[in-house]
């Protein structure tokens, strides 16, 4: 296969390029070096579906839906209801978040113009092939890297480096796939493909599986994981103690002892129905221990989270970010597109002193200010048809003010050899330009403390008097400075307020940008970020220790390359903090997938909206406050409501080991209900969506417990003593269900009136409302829920046993809200990572690591390393159907044809076509 190199490339303006054969294109191909599609994808449908589906309350839940099925009971089977929920909700929602990124997907040139063996067709991106020449004119995305060979342009970096200002490309030049050309025209040979593109690159290194850092979910899971673990023993112990009962009762009434148990199993269908009812009282025991509630209240608050923010137009992929963020302690902003909106906007116009100094144009005489104003605008609309971002910055500004209107009687476009546009009217003729380039030495010398004093923050260009142009489009005579015109980023009108937002809130602020830093640190003086006038210039960081003492110092970071970025991040996390980042380019997703919680927008690039958590739809970072309080309003809700669902967990766990040895359970599966929805399912899922913006504190699991142990620890001690008083006086099963049923209940409403507390209009009514439903279904409903009709003394012994409930409930709450919160501290340089508790009298180690975590992650990595396989054998299929069609082309345009004519024979041939070059203005515009 020949080589290129670079140089043998270059070629002259309006020399004619040739670029590759078919058989060298084909040569390409066989050896993979075709242009495959290496985006961050978001996940398939599949594969949203598996991530679901299968997960441990499921499979807890199908295992127990099959114990019911084996005993025929079809009815026992609704709890799968809450299962179907759950993971509906979830799938719909994770299905709902990829359709709206897909759909977000920037419609940018998916197609390039190349030229091969002299001619220029368009072709797909992913049949690029190394070494191609291709074509790029203004507002082409550049599909691959690549070499300028001819030509020039300004290229727009900002979304892979954060340098907002455009780069000059001459032959010679790089081009990194990912950038946009904003003005000129060139051919640049494609220098890597694929894999090797500098984009492909960064989004290789985020192509990982990220772990969700949610407290709730993680709470959850833990209980999920301790409920599974108790369920298996404390089951097999349930389901043995109802059997050998009923076998005890059945040896008893045969009048042999001796009779062993398969003799009683296989006695007939009554022993049958005996194991049946022993396996459904095991199958309900263990369904109060799953807090199935509490996993679907979960899901339904966030999932609601998400569609009241989607009104606001923020895009919330993963329920759980919501609540990540309402806990963050550390935004990393990043400038470029976050603080500012992407584009340039003019600070100033100024006159040029006396002593060279810039004097604002309201502080000079109104006739000339109007004439300065009158040149710059003349010649922003005179060069509008080619305007590059600063001038679409000039005519922004003047659009909005009145200017004199100056017909142009010549233009001299920009260029980026000469850096500076001009043009001449009646009035006289006038250039727009970089100081530097545009005005003699001597003038420069005048002006030049005032230039570098302006620089400082912003761009700055010099608005200039000369004689005229000659036709070739250069100055006549020496510029003499009349002005200055300064432009700077266009700053969010909302980003000062959102920064001082999360300044009240406590959040610690970095702006971490591959800008200058000196703009970097302007900006984020402008919008109120704290700290900022101190900065640090990220190209010295070139050691993790300087990175560690610089993340303890600087609140603004320039010149930041994406795995600075990420070890940025890595180090903030490292500290114990919970990290929030913003970004909306290509240099941003490797610390956007190392984050907590990653926030990015719409207009950004692929592959940062398909890595983050949370995508603002309309590009208003003054959305980001609403998302905070919709996860303020969820946890603090969640944590209410979840003490309700874990109280009958905690103490179903209890009376299930107590009843292995004091048989039976005192509740009744109708009994129950009434616990279940007036003590648990109606206030959790009411008080769960009432408003709430505090500020989230201490850890989620530990909060409830507080409220849960307590509540649990006291429905234990009055169903004991139902039990025991029940036992004395040899009541029934039905009559035991109703005491302990009402000793619960008065429990669960102390709990109750304990989380709504301070009350307000919605708290009070749910408590009222608790209260007189389960008097009422006691009271008027006894027969339908199995309530059984006490006497005087077992009812006073009942509202005893109740009263012992509450006032141990209200005593051990009290000593909870006293007790020393434990702290946890993570350490990091033990190998795989530890995790150290540091409690009182006790010292604990345990490991971050698994193996099972690390088989998970070598799965994943192999599905990965085929699915790249796959894509480059299908792009490797198109480009080799792109070289059949055309070489068939060039075969039909260049067949020869034999006709008889009048003097004989005529032989036709086909007509070659113009060799291409970059100089061939019909195609610039494309």
């Amino acid at each position: 296969m020949a080589s290129h190199d670079p140089d043998s490339y270059a070629a002259a303006a309006g020399e004619p390029l040739s670029g590759l054969s078919l058989d060298e294109v084909q040569q390409r191909i066989d050896a993979g070096q075709v242009n495959v599609n290496m985006e961050l994808k978001t996940k398939s449908v599949r594969e949203l579906i598996i991530e679901n589906t299968l997960t441990l309350f499921n499979l807890i839940n199908v295992i127990l839906a099959v114990l019911v099925i084996i005993t025929g009971s079809f009815k026992n089977l609704t709890f799968l209801l809450i299962v179907i929920l759950n993971t509906g909700i979830g799938i719909f929602q994770s299905l709902r978040s990829k359709r709206m990124v897909d759909k977000l997907t920037l419609l940018v040139s998916k197609r390039a113009r190349v030229i091969r063996g002299g001619e220029e067709s368009e072709i797909d991106l992913e049949q690029i092939v190394k070494d191609d020449i291709v074509r790029l004119g203004r507002g082409d995305q550049i599909p691959a890297d690549a070499v300028v060979v001819q030509g020039e342009a300004q290229v727009n970096e900002s979304l892979l480096t954060g340098e907002s200002d455009l780069i000059r490309k001459v032959p010679g030049s790089h081009l990194m796939s990912g950038s946009f050309v904003d003005s000129g025209v060139v051919c640049a040979r494609v220098e890597h493909v694929g894999a090797d593109n500098y984009v492909a690159r960064i989004n290789n290194e985020a192509k990982y599986v990220k772990k969700v850092n949610s407290e709730i979910m993680n709470a959850l899971n833990a209980i999920v994981r301790f409920a599974s673990a108790i369920m298996l023993p404390l089951g097999i112990a349930l389901f043995l103690s109802s059997a050998y009962e009923s076998y005890a009762r059945w040896a008893a009434a045969a009048g042999g002892s001796a009779a062993s148990i398969l003799t009683w199993l296989f006695s007939g269908s009554a022993a049958w129905g005996e194991v049946s009812a022993a396996i459904l009282s095991t199958v309900g025991a263990l369904l109060g221990m799953i807090p199935q509630g509490l996993v679907l209240l979960t899901s339904s608050v966030l999932a609601i989270a998400t569609f009241r923010l989607a009104r606001r137009n923020v895009l919330a992929q993963q329920l759980y970010c919501i609540e990540t963020l309402a806990r963050v302690d550390v935004l990393c902003l990043d400038k470029t597109g976050t603080i500012t909106s992407g584009r340039m906007e003019v600070e100033g116009v100024y006159a040029v002193g006396d002593n060279g100094q810039a004097v604002p144009l309201a502080d000079i005489e109104p006739e000339r200010a109007a004439g300065i104003d009158a040149a710059l605008a003349g010649i922003a609309r005179a060069t509008s048809a080619d305007a590059n971002e600063t001038c679409r910055a000039i005519l922004d500004y003047y659009a909005k003010r009145t200017s004199g209107e100056l017909q142009a009687l010549a233009v001299v476009p920009f260029s980026s050899t000469k850096k500076w546009s001009g043009a001449s009217f009646a009035e006289g003729a006038y250039i727009m330009g970089a100081a530097q380039f545009c005005l003699p030495e001597r003038a420069f010398g005048v002006v030049r403390d005032a230039v570098f004093a302006l620089a400082e923050t912003c761009r700055v260009l010099v608005i200039a008097r000369v004689d005229g142009f000659t036709d070739e489009g250069d100055m006549i005579g020496e510029a003499q400075p009349i002005g200055f015109v300064t432009i700077r980023d266009e700053i969010r009108s909302s980003a000062a307020d959102t920064i001082r937002y999360f300044c009240q809130q406590g959040v610690t602020l970095n702006v971490i940008s591959g800008d200058d830093p000196r703009t970097v640190s302007s900006i984020a003086k402008v919008v109120g970020v704290p700290g900022a006038e101190s900065y640090v210039d990220a190209t010295s960081l070139d050691t993790p220790a300087k990175i560690e003492a610089a993340i303890d110092r600087y609140h603004v970071f320039g010149r930041v390359t994406p795995q600075q970025k990420r070890e940025l991040v890595v180090a903030l996390k490292e500290r114990g903090h919970t990290v929030a980042m913003t970004g909306d380019g290509v240099n941003d997703v490797l610390a956007l997938k190392e984050a907590d919680c990653s926030v990015a927008m719409a207009a950004g690039s692929d592959a940062a909206r398909n890595v983050a958590e949370i995508v603002l739809v309309d590009n208003d970072f003054a959305s980001m406050p609403e998302v905070v309080a919709e996860g303020r309003r969820s946890i603090n809700n969640l944590q209410r409501s979840a003490a309700l669902f874990l109280t009958k967990t905690l103490f179903s766990m209890g009376l299930a080991a107590l009843c292995i040895f004091f048989p039976p359970y005192p509740f009744q599966p109708i009994t129950m209900t009434v616990i279940n929805f007036f003590c648990i399912g109606f206030p959790s899922f009411v008080l769960a969506l009432e408003p709430n913006r505090a500020r989230v504190q201490g850890k989620f699991l530990t909060n409830v417990l507080k409220r849960a142990c307590p509540a649990s620890l006291a429905v234990l001690v009055s169903c004991c003593l139902c039990m025991l008083v029940a036992g004395n006086f040899g009541l029934g099963e039905q009559a035991l269900s109703t005491m302990c049923l009402i000793s619960t209940a008065a429990v669960g409403c102390s709990l109750i009136w304990r989380i709504s507390y301070p009350f307000t209009r919605l708290r009070l009514a749910v408590f009222i409302f608790v209260v007189v439903g389960l008097a009422c279904a006691i009271v008027l409903f006894p027969e339908f829920f199995s309530i059984a009709a006490l006497s005087v003394p077992i009812i006073a012994s009942t509202l005893v046993s109740a009263l012992v409930g509450i006032v141990l409930f209200f005593t051990v709450a009290r000593v909870v809200d006293r007790a020393a919160a434990k702290r946890s501290r993570s350490a990091t340089g033990f190998g795989r990572g530890v995790k150290m508790s540091l409690g009182r009298g006790s010292h604990r180690v345990t490991s971050t690591g698994s193996s099972a975590r690390r088989g998970i992650r070598t799965v994943t990595s192999m599905v990965s390393r085929h699915r790249e396989q796959r894509d480059l054998s299908r792009a490797q299929v198109s480009a080799s159907k792109a070289v059949k069609s055309e070489s068939d082309a060039a075969r039909r345009k260049r067949q020869r044809r034999v006709v008889q004519s009048t003097s004989g024979i005529k032989v036709s041939m086909g007509k070659r076509s113009r060799p291409a070059s970059c100089d061939d203005t019909s195609q610039a515009g494309r």
